[in-house]
Order: structure tokens, then sequence, then C-alpha cells
């Protein structure tokens, strides 16, 4: 038996998690997020000047079925791959198109097949990163740097029936937005300045959107 504990950042208390809740265009699909991390869970609470809740719980994870991204048989392409197919982003140009179908053929996993997923967090200026990927702005290597310079935070998602009902409730801690609100505009801000950084390099000897779709080999984790 592995028990976890998780908590979850909302502006409200939420003792019991409701299984068909949740927004469909979050980054892994509809779902219950939370994080081991306390101080993430409590950035992710606050909204400018009202305060939230970093909310406990406890789950036996003993026979679930879980997608860990963070896992060796797994890379970027495919964290990429569900993001493009549950953050609803707007593919205005044929060749934003066409490096979406190539990673939905190939490296979408299918998180109905699991009871928790864990993997990185994806807020709007990450995902600026993945859409400059997908037009050939910048290369994987350069997306994987970028990312680990924005220090994604790693989420735990809960997305089946039986999952849910193994959810406990422990407590909850308030967030005080004059802190944590500021804590995560920092992050934020560090995001975009490593995006930025990138692209002003060139990666001459990289492995771009175009090269995989013509047969190319990734070679990048996060």
């Amino acid at each position: 038996m592995r028990k976890l504990t998780l908590y979850h950042g909302s502006v409200d208390v939420i003792e019991k998690p409701e299984f068909g809740k949740g927004k469909k265009h979050n980054d892994y699909g509809p779902g219950f997020y939370c994080t081991e991390n306390i101080e993430l869970a409590k950035e992710w609470a606050c909204t400018e000047g009202q305060n939230g809740y970093a909310n406990q719980y406890e789950i036996d994870t003993e026979s679930l079925r879980i997608l860990n991204l963070s896992e060796e048989s797994y890379n970027i392409l495919h964290w990429l791959a569900l993001l493009v197919k549950y953050r609803g982003t707007r593919l205005a140009t044929p060749t934003l198109q066409r490096g979406a179908e190539w990673l939905l053929n190939h490296y979408l996993i299918d998180v109905q097949e699991y009871d928790i997923v864990i993997g990185y967090r994806a807020d709007d200026s990450y995902f600026s990163f993945a859409r400059a990927f997908l037009s050939n702005q910048i290369s994987l290597e350069q997306l994987s740097y970028a990312l680990r310079l924005g220090k994604l935070g790693e989420q735990v998602v809960l997305v089946s029936r039986e999952a849910f009902k193994r959810v406990n409730y422990v407590s909850n801690e308030i967030a005080d937005t004059t802190k944590y609100f500021s804590m995560r505009m920092t992050r934020d801000e560090e995001a975009r300045e490593a995006y930025r950084k990138v692209l002003e390099t060139e990666d001459e000897n990289g492995v771009y959107m175009r090269d995989l779709i013509r047969g190319g080999e990734p070679n990048a984790r996060i």
C-alpha cells in the first residue's frame, strides 16, 4: 500500500471532490488537479486580492493505474501531445496544424486508461513554449531547456471514478494572497523571461518540429 498526501489549491474549501466535475480544457482533461507540494498548492489557490486554501488529502494508490510522465519511458513529446489535445489551443496556421497532427498521431496517450496522471503543469506562459516549438521557432532541446528554467510544478491528477472514491479530505491551510499571488506571478515572469532568452538564440544543430515530421528522432526530456 502506498499512500500519497496531496494538496489542491482553490479559493474554496473542498471536502469532497466530485467525479465528473472540472474543466475539460485543463492540461490532462477533466479531473481533480493536485500537487504533493503544499507551497505550490498555495500559489495556485490565490487570485489577486483574494486568499485561497490548500486543501489536504490522502489517497491509497495500491493497485491504481498510474501514468507518470516523468518516467524514462516517456519524453517531452508525450506531454506536448496531451496539451495539444486538451488545452484547446487555436491552431491558426498550416504549420501549427501539421505539428499538432503529427504529435497526436505519434505520442498521444489515452489517459482514460489510467486512474491517476502525474505530470508537469502548463500555465499559459508555458504553453507559449509549446506553440513556438510547433511552429519551428525553437528546437526540441531549447523547449526542454526553457521549461526547466521556468521551474514547472508537478501535478497529480485524479481522473477515474475509482481514484475519486479513494481520496479522503484531511484539512486545509489558508493561502495568503499577499504572499502567494506574488510568488505565482514571479514564477510566471521567470518562465516568460526564459522563453524570451531562448527566442534570442538559434539552435543550428537542434531537432525542430519539421525534422520530426520528416523522420528525425527526439532526444529531450524536461
